[in-house]
Parts: C-alpha cells; structure tokens; sequence
C-alpha cells in the first residue's frame, strides 16, 4: 500500500510554484539517483521486479463466491475477505472500478451479494445503503450478463434470464464466424468454460434473497431486427430451448471437448492464462464435469489461486484480497529499461540478473497464437510468471528494448534471445499494418453484438500503444526501413486522433498513447518538424495542469469531455515527458514537468500514485500497477538528464 500525503525528496530543492526558478539539472539528478536507489532496493534476489497489481473489490467478491460454490470457504477467508471489501466501499454505499471512480452498479452488486454470502445482515447500514445505490441505478436487472451468471449459480437469478453459450462453439473451425479463436484469448480462455456452466445451468442454493436490489423494471427494448444485435437477441430463445433438448450426440462431446481444451491450457501455476476470469470459470466448469476437488488440476488451480491472494492488517483486523494478475516479467522489463535509461551501466550487476532472469522466461513453445500463424517460430515473452500459452508483442517488444542494450557475459546467448523474439514479434504483425496483444489478424467484430458480451473488450485489435512499441523496438535494431516497420509508421499516422493525440488501449488514455508514439516515430527516422510531431506536441502543452503534470481520468474512455484531463500522476506526467523529451522540445513544459517530479518525489526515492493508470478493458475494468510510479519517472529523468549532460 502506498503511504499518501508524502511529498517533496530530500534531494529536491523547489518546493513550491514560486521557486520554480531555483530548479535546475542537480536537482533532477538527486531526484534520479534516489529513485534508482529506490528500484533497487526492490528487486528480488532471482533478478525479477513485481509490484502490486489491484484493480476492484470485482475480484475478491468473486472469490468468496467461488469457494462458496465449490465448498472450500471458511470462516476466517470469508470474514478477511469481507472486511476488505467493506473497506473499499463508498460513501455513497456503492463501489467503484477504479480510485476516485463513480459507483459501479455491477460491482456494488456482487459485492453485496459476497458479504452476505460472508454473514452480512441486509439490514446493516452498509448493505442497505448498497442496495440504495442499486437500486437507484435502475436496480439488479439493470447488471452485467456475467454479474447475472453470478446470481443464477446461487439461484438469485433465473438461468432463463441468462443469454445462452452453447458448447457446440467448440466445434466451429478457426475460418468461421464466432470461432473462439475470433474471440480475444482472455475473452476467449473465458467463453471456453462458460458454455459448460450455461449447458449445465448448477444452482447452489443460499438462505437469501436480492429483493432489496430489485425494482422490477422491465428489460430494455431489444435492438432492431435488422441489426446484427437484434438478431442475436432474437436468436437467444432458440438456444435456450436447445439447451432443454440438445442432440446428445453433439452437445455431450462437446463439453467433453471444452473441458479438454480447458486442461490443456493450464498453466505452471494452476491457473489460466495468468488472470482471474478464465481461472474461476475454468475451476467451476471443471468441477461440474465431474473432476473433483482433489484432482491434479483442480489442486493446483485452487492453490494457485491462494498464491494470488495478499493479506495485510487493518484497524478493523486482518484483510484478504485477490490480484487479478500478476505481472514480473512485465515489471522487470519496464525496470530494466528504466535502469539503463538511467545511466546504470550496462554490466551491473542488477542489470545481468534481471537479463538472466528474463532470458530463462522466453517463450520456446507452442500457443494460441499459432492459429493464425501456424508456421511461425515461437521467441515472445508474456506478462505473467506462467502463461506459455499467450506470449506478447507488447512484453516482447519492450524486453527486446531493453535487452540489447545490456553487456552480457554470453553475448551469443543474448543475441539469439534477441533475434528469436524480433523475428516473432514481427510475424505477429496482423494484415492492417498494426499490432494487437496476444493475436494477430484479431479483428471480427461479431462477437460484440452477442447478447453474452457486455463485459469490455473480447476482440484484440491493433493498438496505437503496442503498434508504437513494437515500431520502436525494430528501429532500435536498425529496421526501420524494413517493410514491416514502415507499414507500422503508416498505421500510426492514420491512427493520429483530429487533435494530435493517439488513443491509449493499455494505459490511461491519450497521454499513455500518445506518450509511446512519439518516441516510436522519432526512433524510426520520422522528422521532429513533421506536422503529426507537432500536433502531439501541441496536445500535449495543451493538457498540462497547472502543477506542472500531466493526468487523465480514467472516464476519458467513456466520455470525451476527460479527454486529457485529471488529476497529475507520476506516470502519466512521465509518458507525456518522454514524448516531449523524443520531440526535441527544450521548453517550459519539460522543465515545469521535470520540476513536477521533482516536487513529489517521496523522501526514499519513491512516488505516490493512487489514481489507476493502467487498462485492461477500456470503459470496464481498470488497472493500478504499482511499478509504474517508479520505473517511468526514472526513465523521464534520466532520459532528460542525459539530454543536459550531452
């Protein structure tokens, strides 16, 4: 947890607006060299990074959920669980998805749903001021398909009132619509065990009801029959009268099938895919196939799901609660980078043992990826511990940047490293001339219109932000004349938002994207004075706070009006820099910037950010990652510094 309301390094001399004019280069430097110090400090004696990842009170309300369903709950897990939850929560008796976010009907439900489960009584303040909120968001009927799905495994919601997934998919080769592999892989690790729960439609009955959370308002009106919504929602009867009476011949060995494809795609660690969603359903689904609890995979699935779980005290008492994900080998790469960015020499010590570590994390087996490109050699990193299964170009991309510049002690092992991962990452390249995540070619869109997908992002198309570091990391290794780097520059270009900036799929928003294209195209030979330059360069002096930081509220994604603006944070204050940094810029807005970190810098080198810069599902589900307050303003300041000492 971060320590708030600490502000001003010890090494930092303008503590003020008013002594702006005091600042200068020692002050930058000071402030540079505690963070390093600080980074570290951090490191772990294997040579990886991995800070905290939290998200929203979602994960562990589905948690409790979970092990209530499967019938490993207890007492002391429910009730640390519970005070978590209840900490989180609102004035407003709700809960949000992200710090300093408006209430979230969804996550308001489950949560109160969890502490029932956990012993809650409906008519204790909190719980009541809930279900107020609830309701005056136009009550549970008004929640998200997968908040329902939640509800009918208890019985508080009908399974007739759930869209239908039928198992059949699992059929559908990879050319034809709604395949699963036209699904993005965390979407789609997701969908996979849902159609077993919705074939089987269980109930585990509790002595509760929801009626506080209800108005009984009608459903919405369906789309048009003519749209491609329309029909899906009109389809959804038909599959739930299939369900009643499925051809046996198909619909058994199709869930056979599922549950196969499940277990074939866990990982080291128990779970799947390195991320909450396709973990809980695959244990559930699995479990309703008949594997018991003390089967090999549902062990290690439940066990690896305790690995994720973090325990702290609190003044009410002991607190539990779940990450989403884990990211070490993202954390280390970002570290690594920001180390050498820095001006730690390249030989360091702390330097060769994240190289090390990063090199035995290499990819060198099969995936999903190669669905779509079956003949390509594997080389990616992933963002987890373990998740062979899906390397990507957004980790890789960003390892290889910070790769080659390191002095190896096996330079051949390094090189081909290296090389394996450069010739993967541009395999990846989808059609269009830009990269998505995890997939490539990504892009069918007829899955958000199925009444099932109300849940974010479930497609991996082409992102400014990965496209942008993917660019980055082939001119770095001297290819930006190359044919698929200049396809990429051409994505780029025509992906320039009409007011200079670039959208940001992965990070908090505009300023996330915007912050990794520049650089991109400068590093691939794109003039400085080139209008798109500019115009970023003019977006960004335009949304600078009056502080001296950047921000941009996660509501960006949803309303336009917050397009740039929010409260400054340290990262976003370091993306915005490292763009004008790239752009040549030699002005008051770097300065003032630079300044800004400076000022906030913690005494032991550290930075508070509570606000959530991260992205997992824009408009859905946001990230805080705890790494970024650290590794990118080290790589601002030292990236600025360097520019004075030239």
């Amino acid at each position: 947890m971060t320590e708030s309301g600490k502000v001003g390094s010890g090494k930092a001399g303008a503590g003020t607006d008013e002594a702006r004019g005091a600042f200068g280069a020692d002050e930058a430097r000071g402030a540079l060299d505690a963070a390093v110090e600080h980074l570290r400090g951090r490191q772990h004696q294997d040579g990886w990074w991995k800070g905290e990842l939290a998200t929203n009170v979602t994960m562990d309300a589905e948690d409790l959920m979970l092990r209530t369903f499967l019938g490993i709950s207890t007492p002391r897990t429910n009730e640390e669980t519970a005070r978590w939850i209840r900490s989180q929560q609102r004035a407003d008796g709700s809960w949000a998805t992200f710090h300093g976010g408006p209430g979230d009907l969804s996550t308001t439900v489950e949560a109160w749903v969890a502490l029932r489960l956990a012993g809650d009584q409906p008519e204790e303040p909190h719980l009541r001021k809930a279900a107020a909120f609830v309701r005056s968001e136009g009550g549970v009927e008004r929640a998200r398909v997968f908040t329902h799905i939640w509800l009918a495994l208890f019985g508080l919601w009908s399974w007739d009132d759930c869209p239908s997934l039928p198992p059949e998919l699992m059929y559908l080769p990879p050319w034809a619509p709604l395949n699963i592999y036209n699904w993005g892989c965390w979407a789609r690790q997701t969908i996979v065990p849902l159609t077993i729960v919705s074939a089987l439609e269980p109930v585990h009955p509790v002595g509760f009801d929801i009626a506080d959370l209800q108005t009984g308002e009608s459903p919405p009106p369906r789309q048009s029959a003519y749209s491609v919504g329309g029909f899906f929602q009109r389809l959804d009867p038909l599959l739930h009268a299939y369900r009643r009476h499925p051809l046996k011949g198909l619909r058994r060995p199709a869930m056979r099938r599922a549950a196969e494809w499940i277990l074939a795609r866990q990982e080291a660690d128990g779970g799947w895919g390195g991320i909450q969603p396709p973990w809980v359903y695959s244990l559930i689904a699995l479990n309703l196939m008949g594997y018991q609890l003390d089967h090999p995979a549902m062990r290690a699935g439940i066990a690896g799901l305790d690995g994720f779980t973090i325990q702290a005290d609190s003044p009410a008492g002991p607190v539990r609660w779940l990450e989403a994900c884990q990211s070490p080998v993202w954390d280390t790469g970002l570290a690594l980078d920001a180390l050498l960015e820095a001006g730690v020499p390249a030989d360091d010590p702390a330097v060769l043992k994240a190289t090390d570590w990063l090199l035995d994390e290499q990819i060198l087996a099969d995936g999903d990826w190669q669905v779509r490109r079956p003949h390509l050699p594997p080389g990616g990193w992933a963002f987890e511990f373990a998740n062979d299964n899906y390397p990507d170009t957004d980790d890789t991309a960003e390892i290889v940047l910070g790769l080659r510049k390191v002095k190896h002690p096996d330079p051949d092992r390094l090189r081909k490293a290296i090389d394996r991962a450069v010739t993967w990452t541009t395999g990846m390249q989808s059609r269009d001339g830009g990269w998505g995540a995890f997939d490539a070619d990504n892009i069918h869109t007829l899955a958000n219109a199925l009444p099932f997908c109300d849940f974010g992002a479930v497609i991996d198309p082409p992102s400014a932000d990965v496209t942008a570091h993917v660019v980055e990391m082939l001119a770095a290794e001297g290819r930006a004349d190359e044919e698929p780097c200049r396809r990429g520059l051409r994505w780029l270009f025509d992906a320039q938002e009409p007011d200079g900036s670039w959208f940001g799929r992965w990070g908090a928003n505009h300023v996330y994207g915007t912050g990794a294209v520049v650089p991109a195209l400068v590093a691939a030979g794109v003039s400085r004075d080139l209008p798109p330059i500019r115009a970023a360069v003019r977006w960004l002096e335009t949304h600078q706070n009056a502080d001296g930081g950047w921000g941009e509220d996660l509501r960006s994604y949803v309303d336009p009006a917050w397009i740039g603006r929010g409260e400054s944070t340290p990262s976003q204050t370091a993306w915005a820099l490292l763009a004008l940094l790239a752009a040549g810029e030699d002005s008051e807005s770097v300065d003032r910037g630079i300044e800004h970190l400076v000022r906030t810098q913690r005494p032991d080198g550290g930075w508070d950010e509570e606000l959530y810069t991260g992205t997992g599902f824009p408009g859905d589900f946001y990230i805080s990652y705890e790494i970024y307050r650290l590794v990118f303003p080290i790589w601002a300041l030292g990236r600025y510094v360097a520019r004075d000492a030239r």
